[in-house]
């Protein structure tokens, strides 16, 4: 291990250590305002539940930058909803991230990649334009949550990944928690989930969630695929060894 991912690691450690027992809001103001003062950023998928980040966020600095992973293939509700929300909530920099257009040419001429390949497709959509975008910061924000199940079931608040600091607000919250919090806020909720979707990635990947369903198992329907890359280090979690 490098002297700089060693660095990392104990700094890692030491934010863990406090991170479980600070509210989300206060722990994501000491990031932003203390520990990462310009080289922190939310990546946000405008989705389902993403309202909440990017509302505390816009009360505690609404000019920390948020990126948005446009693959090209995503609801046209999701990009109307990004542009209500950025308008509502004030926030000063949102920054749309798209794929490289000449790998997607060499790579998905058609745009059918994602029905032979998925994880290559997430990868040349997704994984690739933000490893680009984060290049500069030091740590990010991301909204996972246990209660999605699955590899996320024992998320931690505070990880590692790729040599940099990964900061999970929200890890603990349930269902009740998210809602009350639109509630007290009022907060738009997305369009597509009166429709019956919980969550909303790319729409040849998303589905309607079928009852009693988990909040993740409208995606990659019937496939043995339940991330799409950017999240493939929970098993990084930072401990005192």
């Amino acid at each position: 291990m490098s002297v700089i991912a060693d660095i990392d690691r104990t700094r890692a450690v030491a934010l863990a250590a406090r991170a479980e027992a600070i509210m989300a809001r206060e722990l994501l103001a000491e990031m932003i305002r203390r520990e990462f003062p310009g080289r922190i950023a939310l990546v946000s998928s405008f989705g389902i539940e993403a309202a909440v980040l990017l509302h505390m966020i816009s009360t505690i600095d609404p000019g920390t930058p948020v990126v948005f992973l446009d693959t090209g293939k995503l609801f046209g509700e999701t990009l109307r909803y990004r542009d209500e929300l950025v308008r509502r909530l004030c926030l000063g920099d949102v920054r749309s991230v798209r794929p490289d257009t000449d790998r997607l040419v060499v790579e998905d001429p058609e745009g059918t990649l994602w029905r032979s390949d998925p994880d290559k497709c997430c990868a040349l959509r997704k994984v690739e334009p933000l490893e680009r975008a984060l290049a500069g910061f030091d740590a990010w924000i991301n909204g996972r949550k246990r209660h999605h199940g699955g590899a996320r079931a024992a998320l931690p608040v505070i990880e590692t990944a790729g040599g940099r600091i990964k900061v999970n607000p929200l890890a603990s919250w349930g269902p009740g928690e998210i809602e009350a919090y639109f509630a007290a806020n009022d907060l738009p909720r997305h369009p597509l989930e009166a429709d019956g979707y919980r969550s909303v990635g790319c729409v040849p990947c998303s589905d309607r969630a079928k009852a009693g369903e988990g909040a993740r198992d409208g995606r990659w329907r019937g496939r043995d695929k339940t991330e799409c890359g950017i999240h493939v280090s929970v098993a990084s979690t930072p401990r005192d060894e």
